[in-house]
């Protein structure tokens, strides 16, 4: 099983700075042939970039705010990540977007801040990469207002339903999908066969979310074979096939 790509993956942070070397060794034995970091605030710039510079034929960056890291200061974390998207090249902006799920103190900002993001990709015809825990449908129409040629990404860790998927695809942006695929009661299983190959890309979002057999233990890149093996049985493809279609996805949208 070859050329997978991984389109989400926080392998930066400390659940892996014992053995960092040793999850991305195993990533390539498995044929991960990519996996994309998606920032969190100005906090996590530095490690993300060390570990690009480490691993920078298989790591590769990007910038952005987290909605649940945009607090009363979201502006200043802004400038200074402006200023880091100025001195050199990353592969997206993200992780940015919405969260109702942890704490609701700072909608307004949270959208304000994802608008300022969107449009620093629309100019620089960067993708954006998006996440929307429980505020899915406010994010999908934040998007169709912004929407324009230059605007595409992913919607990280998809759990909708078909039409939401529709919405999504309709806007020119694909389904990051992840570990809930393979999760019992995770819904995917009702909504996967309904999409088509050609609008979703693989994630692992470690060390969160891992798949079955290794749920509630810490996730790793390598675990995306699960995950595609699983989402090739509900869209009922060969998973040689699916691999090929998704790692294809990832890299038009990270323009390789």
């Amino acid at each position: 099983m070859n050329g997978l790509i991984d389109t989400h993956a926080h392998i930066y942070l400390d659940a892996f700075k014992e053995d960092r070397d040793v999850i991305v060794s195993s990533a390539v034995e498995n044929g991960i042939i990519r996996i994309y970091m998606p920032n969190i605030d100005t906090g996590t710039v530095e490690d993300m970039l060390e570990v690009e510079q480490q691993f920078g034929n298989i790591c590769k960056s990007m910038i952005g705010l987290h909605p649940c890291a945009v607090k009363s200061d979201f502006q200043q974390e802004l400038y200074m990540l402006e200023n880091w998207l100025s001195q050199r090249d990353f592969a997206a902006i993200g992780e940015i977007g919405t969260d109702l799920y942890w704490d609701k103190t700072y909608w307004e900002q949270q959208r304000e801040a994802f608008l300022i993001q969107v449009n620093w990709a629309k100019q620089m015809k960067k993708p954006v990469v998006i996440h929307c825990r429980e505020s899915i449908d406010e994010t999908i129409a934040l998007v169709e207002k912004e929407r324009d040629d230059s605007l595409t990404g992913i919607f990280h860790c998809f759990t909708g339903t078909p039409e939401q998927a529709k919405r999504i695809v309709d806007v020119g942006f694909f389904l990051g999908i992840g570990g809930v695929a393979t999760f019992k009661n995770g819904g995917l299983d009702k909504v996967l066969p309904e999409i088509d190959m050609s609008h979703i890309v693989l994630e692992t979002d470690s060390p969160y979310l891992a798949p079955v057999p290794f749920r509630g233990k810490r996730n790793q890149p390598s675990y995306l074979v699960y995950i595609a093996e699983k989402v090739a049985g509900l869209m009922n493809v060969e998973v040689e096939k699916l691999i090929a279609v998704t790692s294809s996805n990832a890299q038009k949208v990270f323009q390789e």
